[in-house]
């Protein structure tokens, strides 16, 4: 499923899972998200930028303020997504377990 690996992809950086974390407890201003790393706004600003583009974020304008927040849906299809996997490697183990018990 394509949109689930640009997810993934979005995911699988460090800076960006430190983002969502942030973000978990609530919207948050690039201040906020910049005041917690050692990275300028500029470059916390791409990394918001590849999470939005995998729609896991949306940002807002609330005058000169920019505002980021979490998309809950997206997060909730990819565990959805994760689900079937885990539950088609189980099916998988559980055949494996018995044709070798067998």
């Amino acid at each position: 499923m394509p949109s689930e690996a640009a997810v993934f992809a979005a995911l699988g950086d460090e800076t960006r899972l430190a983002l969502v974390e942030q973000l978990r407890s609530g919207p948050a201003s690039i201040v906020t998200l910049t005041g917690k790393a050692d990275m300028s706004r500029q470059a916390i600003t791409k990394h918001l930028h590849v999470l939005e583009k995998a729609g896991l974020v949306t940002h807002l304008r609330i005058g000169r303020t920019t505002v980021w927040q979490l998309e809950r849906p997206k997060f909730d299809n990819a565990r959805h997504y994760l689900d079937i996997i885990s539950r088609q490697w189980e099916g998988a183990l559980e055949r494996l377990r018995g044709h070798v018990e067998a």
